[in-house]
């Protein structure tokens, strides 16, 4: 079925306007439609979640392999996908723009760029290396005539959970790049997300779930626009499976598999 990618990118983009909406992030096409017929408003790829169902670990697909899985989520749902298009596949702005222009051309609603760098020893980019990044970014979609939501990002907290207001600084300088959505994984005290969205005002932060025992509620009365798992479901459904397969293998017991979805569930879901 052919899918109205203007229309649903309209769709993604008035969710970002109001309120507060949670973006799940499916890894294959089964959990986009599981997730689509659960009710969620927008979906996000994982660049996690969707290495480990190929055998590799994170940052260990290709972009080729990331534009096929792209494609195929954005063909199974109606719903809005967001792109983890991790770092852009590309150190310097030429290329980053190029391959987002690949990336607009799957079909996606938004994409999400890094400011990490590709070579080795892996690290950031320097703020104004990053901020070239996003600008070549922003140059891409608008030559495409689309009005995908451009979502930069910044790794800092992930490797220095103290260094807050760096992460605001680039934060405020993407956003003065013309990215449409901040978002700075690993942000988990309540001030410092509060501070965030006001640095960013009027335009929506996004946050990575870091504490299970967040709730979405806490979250939108700081300000927070969107809110998004990363790899943790896929995760999740990851650590079932080990947890039943290793009582069958240690233990002999089978008791694990009494949570498993029901067949007859799933093939409703997916013959609708």
């Amino acid at each position: 079925m052919a899918r109205d990618f203007t229309a649903i990118r309209a769709r993604f983009r008035e969710l970002h306007k109001v309120g507060c909406f949670v973006i799940p992030n499916p890894w294959d096409v089964g959990s986009a439609r599981l997730f689509q017929h659960m009710g969620f408003q927008a979906l996000a790829s994982t660049s996690s979640g969707f290495a480990w169902t190929t055998g590799r670990p994170d940052n260990g697909v290709s972009c080729d392999d990331v534009l096929d899985h792209l494609t195929a989520l954005c063909a199974a749902v109606d719903l809005p996908v967001n792109a983890d298009f991790e770092a852009g596949f590309a150190d310097d702005p030429a290329g980053v723009a190029v391959n987002v222009a690949r990336c607009v051309a799957t079909g996606v609603a938004g994409l999400s760029i890094e400011d990490n760098r590709l070579a080795a020893p892996h690290g950031l980019h320097d703020k104004a290396s990053a901020v070239a990044r996003i600008a070549a970014a922003r140059q891409a979609i608008d030559r495409s005539g689309t009005d995908i939501i451009l979502v930069a990002r910044t790794e800092i907290l992930l490797s220095d959970p103290e260094a807050v207001t760096p992460a605001i600084d680039r934060l405020v300088a993407f956003a003065e790049a013309g990215a449409d959505c901040l978002f700075a994984p690993g942000v988990k005290k309540k001030q410092d997300i509060a501070a965030m969205v006001r640095a960013v005002a009027p335009k929506p932060l996004n946050v990575l779930v870091m504490n299970p025992d967040t709730t979405v509620g806490e979250l939108a009365e700081l300000g927070v626009r969107r809110i998004s798992v990363g790899g943790a479901l896929a995760r999740a459904a990851w650590g079932g499976a080990i947890a039943a397969a290793d009582k069958i293998l240690k233990d002999g017991d089978f008791a694990g598999l009494a949570k498993a979805a029901s067949g007859k569930t799933l093939n409703e879901i997916f013959g609708g």
